[in-house]
Formats: structure tokens, C-alpha cells, sequence
């Protein structure tokens, strides 16, 4: 093999091991897009409340979905809330175990529109992780949240009257262990 072939062989193997590498990468940093961006209305997790609260209003809706591996009864207790920009709000979702044995279950969640996804804030949500719900038991789930002021910042924002909240829940199947809801309370 000549000088020419070898640079040539040993460019393509580094092309296909560097697409190799960045295959592996690719959801990682997707989601690392997403959750730094709010792109495809990924929610955005906040530790402080705003200091300001705005005039400017939106009604936020509830939205409530079961994947079919999950047997599980999941609905919003509201159908929606009207919320100031800035302002801390808490709604309720409720989940049902309908089978006679313990259902490891999460949740994922988005908002719509999309371009609303970094100004949607949460400071509690039970999507946070992994859970497990007891058979027949009904868990009361609270989703602590704002809508940033930095949203009326954003002129792509200005038409942006509504928002729906959405979650997901999936079965969850492995042996890793989910978090039991010791201090949630049961509703009846």
C-alpha cells in the first residue's frame, strides 16, 4: 500500500469512528438542546420564583394521556387556569392504578405552542421521576409552575394567548426501583 493510500484509509476510519461517536452523542445533546432552549416545548425547571408579576395574562390547559402498556386512569383535576406572567400557580393531576398489582410509571410532558417551551417554568412536578403507584390507589399529583415575564420580552410570544400543559404516562418496565408516593396523599 503506498503513502497516498494509507492517509486515505486513515482519514475515512477517522471520519467513521468520529460519526460513530457522534451518533452516540446525538440524543444526549438533543436533549440538552431542548431543555436549554424549549425547543419542541421542552418545559424549563426553575428553583426561584419570579420577583415581578405582570399584567399581561394566559390561560393555561391541561392536557392528560396514558400510554397503552400503562394501566393507569390519569386525568387534571381543571380543565384550565388563567395565570398572570410571573405568577407561582399549582394544579392537579390524579392518577389511578386500575390493575391488582403495583405499576412502575413516569411521566413526560410538553407544552404547546413550542416556542413557548423556555418561558414554562416548574418548580414541583411529579414528572420530576420515576414512581410507583399501589393497585386501586388514587395519587393526587401537584405540578407547581409560571410563566416567565421574560415571555413578554419576546415579540414571536405577543400572539401567544394559550398554552396547554401535557403529560404522558408511560409504564416503566426494568429492575430498577421507582420512588413509592409515601407522603403523597390518597384521595378516595
Amino acid at each position: 500500500m503506498n503513502k497516498g493510500s494509507k492517509v486515505t484509509v486513515g482519514i475515512l476510519t477517522g471520519v467513521i469512528v468520529g460519526m460513530l461517536g457522534l451518533s452516540f452523542a446525538a440524543e444526549p445533546l438533543y436533549s440538552a438542546f431542548c431543555k436549554v432552549t424549549g425547543f419542541g416545548g421542552t418545559t424549563q425547571v426553575a428553583v426561584v420564583k419570579p420577583k415581578e408579576i405582570l399584567d399581561r395574562g394566559v390561560r393555561v390547559a391541561f392536557d392528560a394521556n396514558v400510554a397503552k402498556n400503562a394501566p393507569l386512569k390519569f386525568h387534571a383535576l381543571q380543565a384550565h387556569v388563567d395565570v398572570k406572567l410571573g405568577e407561582t400557580m399549582m394544579a392537579f393531576y390524579e392518577v389511578t392504578n386500575m390493575s391488582k398489582e403495583p405499576v412502575r410509571a413516569a411521566a413526560s410532558f410538553n407544552v404547546t405552542p413550542y416556542k413557548i417551551g423556555r418561558y414554562f417554568e416548574k418548580l414541583e412536578c411529579f414528572c420530576f421521576q420515576e414512581q410507583t403507584y399501589e393497585p386501586g390507589k388514587t395519587v393526587k399529583l401537584p405540578v407547581v409552575f409560571f410563566v416567565s415575564p421574560e415571555m413578554a420580552k419576546d415579540w414571536q410570544a405577543d400572539d401567544v394567548r394559550g398554552i396547554t400543559l401535557s403529560y404522558t404516562y408511560y409504564g416503566v418496565t426494568g429492575s430498577k426501583p421507582a420512588a413509592k408516593l409515601e407522603n403523597t396523599p390518597a384521595v378516595n
